[in-house]
């Protein structure tokens, strides 16, 4: 007969063993890992009843205050650096790439298509900054007739479609083509790091532990050309201050750009290069 009583030792086995052998694809594969690893978990720490029914609490609160306009699921694995292994794991590139960081949640498709040189600060409060960014591929080749998006906080840390009663629409968003040697200009304000939400359970919690829950300043940028890899990354300002402990892990070498003055008041220039990868079958835009 086979063992049948549940016990620490072959918990989990029990478990997988009621998922259906048969079924095909990744969430069979997925699932039976998951309770393998969630029943050593709690092997492991050996939670009271009061703490799981705690940790239940918990995950219902998520639940509670995810809704159309804010998702709590998301924030957390955000903030446990999932989604940034997520995209790790599915956008490594070589060596002198560009890499990929997380899009994030305030990214708008219908932003509006501007001529080079064009500001996309249309409320103008904020230091000026000017933007030049060169795009080219791995042999140094520029890349012509990319499509170029870009979005952004401004200096006090917000995004437009964070306040929308304050900040005019498609404020400090704009999408650009590059030119014939593969570059781009445009002006805009120098952005603001910002805390992220933390009035909700994941970052009351997280908060609660000491976990640092700021973003340095940056800039969004998704870039596309046909034929590559497309790039959804950001250039963080090397002076900020939060640059080592990003609440969202996407700091990298290779994204730290240089907000140099301009030497016209308290403006700054930004000069940055892309390096676009040629696309491998099945891998494109992200």
């Amino acid at each position: 007969m086979p063992d049948i009583t549940f016990s620490e030792r072959n918990s989990a086995q029990l478990v997988a063993e009621r998922l259906d052998k048969h079924a095909e694809g990744p969430l069979q594969a997925f699932m039976v890992s998951f309770i393998g690893h969630l029943h050593k978990l709690i092997r492991e720490t050996r939670p009271t009843h009061a703490d799981w029914r705690r940790t239940v609490e918990f995950l219902t609160e998520v639940g509670h205050a995810s809704d159309g306009r804010r998702q709590e699921w998301v924030l957390l694995s955000d903030l446990l650096g999932v989604t940034a292994l997520i995209e790790e794991i599915n956008t490594s590139r070589p060596k002198g790439a560009t890499p990929n960081t997380v899009r994030g949640p305030f990214y708008r498709a219908d932003a509006p298509r501007l001529a080079l040189d064009s500001n996309i600060s249309l409320d103008g409060v904020g230091p000026v900054l000017a933007v030049t960014g060169h795009v080219q591929d791995l042999d140094g080749q520029p890349v012509a007739g990319a499509t170029i998006e870009t979005w952004q906080a401004n200096n006090e840390g917000y995004y437009e479609n964070q306040q929308p009663d304050q900040q005019p629409e498609f404020n400090l968003r704009g999408v650009f083509t590059t030119d014939a040697k593969g570059d781009f200009r445009y002006n805009t304000v120098r952005p603001g790091g910002y805390a992220v939400p933390c009035d909700g359970p994941v970052g009351q919690m997280l908060g609660g532990l000491g976990f640092p829950l700021r973003r340095p300043a940056h800039l969004h940028f998704l870039i596309k050309a046909d034929g590559f890899e497309t790039i959804s990354t950001h250039v963080y300002d090397g002076g900020d201050a939060d640059l080592a402990q990003d609440a969202l892990f996407g700091v990298k070498e290779e994204l730290i750009g240089e907000f140099k003055p301009s030497g016209k008041g308290e403006s700054s220039v930004l000069d940055f290069t892309f390096v676009m990868v040629r696309a491998k079958k099945g891998r494109g835009s992200p």
